[in-house]
Parts: C-alpha cells; sequence; structure tokens
C-alpha cells in the first residue's frame, strides 16, 4: 500500500499527542503542519524531518495536491471553517471530534462532505468498546437494560487552555461527552429522550456532567464526566438479564477499584454473575485501526472509518442535553 501523506491542521495536544503519533505508528507521513505556535513548529520540524510548517490553514490547502488527507485537530470552535475549507479543497478530511458544536452545523457539514469527511471517534477501537461489542454480538449480557460509562479525573486545579476556558466550543460536554455519546449509540442505537445535569465546578466551561439517555431499543445509558472527582469510577458497568460486564478503572487514571484490575495484558473487564466473577479476554485492536482504516479509505476507496452522520446524531443529543439543564426536563428526540 501507498504512504499515507497527511497535512495536520492544530498541533498541540491532540494535533501531536493523539494525531501525529497513531499516523507515525501505521507508517504514513505528516508533510505540511498548521501552527503559528514556535516551540510546536520546532517540535513538528523534530518529528517529521523536512515537514513545512504553514501559519494558516488557507497556506496548507494551497498545497492540497500533496495530500491525501488533511486531519483537523483545532479548536472546536473553528471546525466549521476549517471542514469547509478542506473540503473544497478536494482531499480527504478527518475531523477530531465532535465534528461541529451545534447539530445543525454538523449536518451542513455532512451534506457537505460527499463521502471524503470522517470524524475521529477513535473511542469506538477501544479494547473495552471492542470487548464489551463482542460480549453483547455472542449474547452472554442477554438484554441489556443499563449501560454505565463514566470519564472522571481529580483535577482540582485545572489546566488553563480552550477547552477548559471557552465555554462555547469547550468543556466536557462537547469533548468527553461526544465520546461518551458515540459509545452508547454504536452500542445501543439512537436515542430517544435526554435528561442531563450539567455544571460549572472550576472552570468557564462545563466541568461536570451527567447524562441519561433512553434508547429506542429500551436500554437506559448512564454516562458521567468530571474533572473534580476524588473517587472515580467504576469506568463501565453494562447490566443484562444474563449477568453484568464491569470494567473497574481505565488508561491509567487513578481510581479506587483500580485493586481490582486482574494482572496482565490479556483480559479487559469481568463478566459477573453475583459472587461469580470470571475475567473476559481482551477483544484484539485500538486505536492505530482507526488510521489504517483512513488509509484505506483515502488511498484505495474503502469505506468511511467513521460515517459522519452518526456524528450529527450524537450532536443532536448533546444540544438537547443543554436543553435539559437548562428547563430541568426531559428533552424527547424526534
Amino acid at each position: 500500500m501507498t504512504q499515507l501523506r497527511a497535512g495536520i491542521i492544530g498541533y498541540g495536544s491532540a494535533g501531536r499527542g493523539i494525531h501525529g503519533r497513531l499516523l507515525r505508528e501505521i507508517g504514513a507521513e505528516v508533510v505540511r503542519v498548521v501552527t503559528r505556535n514556535p516551540a510546536r513548529a520546532t517540535a513538528a520540524q523534530k518529528d517529521w524531518p523536512g515537514v513545512t510548517v504553514d501559519a494558516t490553514a488557507e497556506e496548507l490547502l494551497a498545497h492540497a495536491d500533496q495530500l491525501d488527507v488533511v486531519v483537523i485537530a483545532s479548536p472546536t470552535g473553528e471546525h466549521v471553517a476549517h471542514v469547509t475549507a478542506a473540503l473544497a479543497a478536494g482531499v480527504h478530511v478527518v475531523v477530531d471530534k465532535p465534528l461541529a458544536t451545534t447539530a445543525a452545523d454538523a449536518a451542513r457539514l455532512t451534506e457537505f462532505g460527499d463521502g471524503r469527511l470522517t470524524v475521529f471517534q477513535n473511542r469506538r477501537w477501544d479494547p473495552e468498546q471492542l470487548t464489551l461489542l463482542g460480549l453483547i454480538a455472542d449474547g452472554k449480557l442477554g438484554h441489556v437494560h443499563r449501560f454505565e460509562r463514566r470519564w472522571e479525573r481529580w483535577r482540582p486545579v485545572p489546566q488553563d487552555r480552550w477547552k477548559e476556558n471557552d465555554p462555547e466550543s469547550g468543556g466536557l460536554l462537547l469533548d468527553l461527552g461526544a465520546h461518551l455519546v458515540d459509545s452508547a449509540i454504536q452500542l445501543f442505537g439512537p436515542v430517544a429522550t435526554v435528561s442531563a445535569e450539567l455544571r460549572n465546578l472550576t472552570t468557564p466551561a462545563v466541568d461536570d456532567v451527567f447524562l441519561a439517555l433512553r434508547h429506542t431499543g429500551g436500554t437506559i445509558s448512564h454516562l458521567q464526566a468530571g474533572s473534580l472527582v476524588g473517587a472515580p469510577g467504576p469506568r463501565t458497568r453494562v447490566l443484562g438479564s444474563k449477568g453484568a460486564f464491569l470494567v473497574t478503572s481505565f488508561e491509567g487514571e487513578a481510581s479506587p477499584f483500580s485493586v481490582l484490575d486482574e494482572d496482565g495484558s490479556l483480559f479487559e473487564g469481568r463478566l459477573v454473575r453475583g459472587e461469580e466473577v470470571t475475567p473476559v479476554r481482551r477483544a484484539p485492536g485500538g486505536h492505530p485501526d482507526f488510521y489504517r482504516a483512513v488509509q484505506a479509505w483515502a488511498l484505495d476507496g474503502g469505506p468511511l472509518p467513521v460515517d459522519p452522520a452518526d456524528a450529527v446524531l450524537t450532536a443532536r443529543v448533546l444540544d438537547a442535553a443543554r436543553v435539559s439543564a437548562a428547563d430541568e426536563r426531559a428533552v424527547r428526540l424526534d
């Protein structure tokens, strides 16, 4: 397979620390990067010898013929402009989640995408998500009536960056909430009603999130994200008619439940039936598989790694969550 040539718009914690790392892992080449930050420009030149550092997205897109894919890793509030410009330049586009700050903007981008737009919902490739999908497919949980997932941290002193400081395009609802909702919909299908509690405890942007989703199939999802959580977890608990699936901790985040983790790397959570506890073998796969799928899509006409229409469904839930929290009521989705 031909080497994937990528450009990255934004070279901060997401552009460099996540997208750049995964692109390197699959053997792709980053040939252009957009950043105005001198330290980040130096980092890009060190990471990718010969890379061209552009000051603006327009400069990068003027050389779209050098690229197979453009990765949008800019702040969420800039996604609409950057995605629109990149699609107009004729390249395939990967945009970090969320696709946009509202469902209306997300839908407009999807209509413009014409098969050349995908969304970085990399958490679909988390071992816990892959393992849980397998358990459900095998019928080992029976009918799932409740899904719980928490993404909680003890961070009493917040970071000073746009995600914490921008109340419109930052905050945990749009950041971690986009992952949590996408995971729930992937597992249990469309959402019928949304109830939400949203708070600002330490930052101008939302940093405490609770979502209760009722799926059309009957499952209820309880999703939580918070930065002021002294006792995080358990990460995932799924309750079904034949048993439960329990994941106690997540990616090294401090949790009092981590003492229950199995030694070694073969297992991902436990199948629990009362006192009967059975470790579950981890499903194969991981985040680099997203970019392997991008490579097949951009170079060989393979399927979309993530359909942007799914991101619109997630955005509708996040929009409804804002209304629910403001009005203190459940919101029904048509």
